[in-house]
């Protein structure tokens, strides 16, 4: 969750070869395993640094799994190599998206969840880019398959996003509208985001129009925070919400 090297924007690629996913970092529960949720990192950062970070959280009864992004060549970074979820150029309204790195990021996510026991609730949370692929995530789940067409093999029961956007917003209406339980799972999904109002890097308005999207594609239960002199990088408050917000969502409350 570093602050460093964090230009986010949706990519342009020609062909991707396949990266090589980094080190998993896992912060086991304190009290009794009830919630699992992979938090993603951003642009050139890693799961050690968003471990650290969550193992301070008061959130006893969440396993929180912190994998590291590929090293790749960056677009936005004018071809530099460094960790990244997928590739991407600026951020704009109608730049190309990297779908296939997207599909790759989201499917290394849901195997990662695949394995966790059938009682336990799963979820994803993410700062910027990583933010990003949890958001994008959350529509192949209310799908039911990635952009790719492979099914879906996750039942999400959260998704945080800090600092971040959604990737493929444009045509995210369209394909949730076709299917009734495409509309049921996108009702049923609790989804939380925040951003600060200074972010440079970010702009609060991709976090304002994600949310828009979102709602616009049948999800009803999207929260939307903003942070008055937040620039691209979190504070103890946000995360203060976060904490709250997963107990409240995910029936935490009082557990021990």
């Amino acid at each position: 969750m570093s602050h460093a090297h964090s230009h986010m924007g949706s990519g342009s690629r020609t062909t991707q070869k396949a990266f090589e996913f980094g080190k998993t970092h896992v912060v086991r529960p304190k009290g009794k395993h009830q919630a699992t949720i992979v938090w993603l990192h951003g642009l050139g950062d890693n799961g050690l640094s968003s471990s650290q970070l969550l193992e301070s959280l008061p959130l006893p009864n969440i396993k929180w799994i912190c994998p590291t992004a590929p090293t790749r060549p960056v677009a936005i970074l004018g071809g530099f190599s460094c960790t990244a979820w997928f590739d991407m150029g600026e951020l704009s309204e109608d730049g190309p998206d990297d779908w296939e790195g997207l599909d790759a990021s989201a499917a290394h996510i849901a195997n990662l969840l695949s394995t966790e026991p059938t009682d336990v609730k799963v979820g994803i949370g993410g700062f910027s880019m990583g933010a990003a692929i949890a958001l994008y995530s959350a529509t192949c789940f209310a799908m039911g398959r990635y952009g790719n067409g492979i099914p879906y093999p996750v039942n999400l029961r959260a998704v945080v996003g800090l600092s971040g956007w959604l990737p493929g917003s444009r045509s995210l209406m369209n394909k949730i509208e076709v299917s009734h339980e495409a509309r049921k799972r996108a009702a049923s999904l609790p989804i939380l985001l925040c951003h600060g109002i200074s972010d440079d890097v970010i702009l609060c308005k991709y976090g304002e129009k994600s949310v828009q999207s979102l709602c616009s594609a049948g999800f009803r239960h999207v929260v939307f925070k903003s942070y008055d002199g937040l620039g691209h990088y979190t504070v103890p408050k946000e995360m203060d919400e976060v904490c709250t917000w997963f107990n409240l969502r995910l029936g935490l409350e009082g557990s021990s």
